[in-house]
């Protein structure tokens, strides 16, 4: 099988398309296939409007695979979770701006425990609310679509804020990953790496490809 891992970009499927029944089958193919992460939506049913995976999903992937887990923690109070999902095995874990008071404390706390540290914002919070923190963190998320669910409508509004950031880090000199969720398909891939992203989160694209999940990645890799 022809492996399309990239050194300029990064693509990171989202199992929360994918089929749990057969979960260790499934990262074996994404790592086949070339996929560089996995993606671990991890939702409390309070910041955001769905319910989906805890600590012990995250260990049995890191079971299944030895590709780094990037969880994000769409939850409240995220802070009360750091220590579980760094034991469970996760390479990076993700906050959100929204749900952090405190936000370079989680990022430094995160950090301690020996994960690349991550901030995403939603689309309706403004770029500028993650700058102060932008010298301290591994990677940055941008939602493009409403988080809570797999297969969101894809908001295009959002390539001027991966603009926006990618002129913020470049200002800093920052190597963080610049990453994007939410309605990232070959269509809408290359207008969002054109904008400076370099991390790709794919959910539908990949697990609801109808020739397989090799062919979901592939495309998405020819795209870029």
């Amino acid at each position: 099988m022809v492996n399309f891992k990239m050194s300029n970009f990064i693509i990171a499927p989202s199992i929360l398309s994918s089929d749990f029944l057969h979960l260790g089958d499934v990262l074996q193919t994404c790592k086949s296939a070339g996929a560089d992460w996995i993606h671990v939506d991890v939702m409390d049913g309070h910041f955001v409007p769905n319910l989906t995976m805890g600590p012990f999903i995250v260990q049995h992937c890191r079971r299944g695979t030895n590709l780094p887990l990037d969880v994000h923690l769409m939850v409240e109070n995220p802070e009360s979770l750091l220590e579980a999902f760094a034991e469970a095995g996760a390479s990076h874990l993700t906050v959100h701006v929204e749900t952090c008071p405190h936000l370079h404390r989680t990022i430094e706390d995160i950090k301690a425990l020996g994960c690349q540290a991550g901030v995403t914002l939603n689309p309706g919070t403004p770029a500028a609310s993650i700058f102060q923190v932008l010298p301290y963190v591994d990677l940055v998320l941008v939602m493009s679509v409403d988080p809570g669910f797999s297969g969101g409508t894809y908001i295009p509004e959002m390539v001027g804020k991966v603009a926006e950031i990618r002129h913020e880090l470049d200002r800093i000199g920052s190597s963080a990953w610049l990453e994007v969720d939410g309605g990232i398909s070959p269509e809408t891939l290359p207008e969002m790496r054109a904008a400076g992203a370099t991390a790709f989160v794919s959910a539908t694209s990949v697990f609801k490809h109808p020739d397989g999940i090799a062919a979901g990645i592939a495309s998405l890799a020819g795209a870029g």
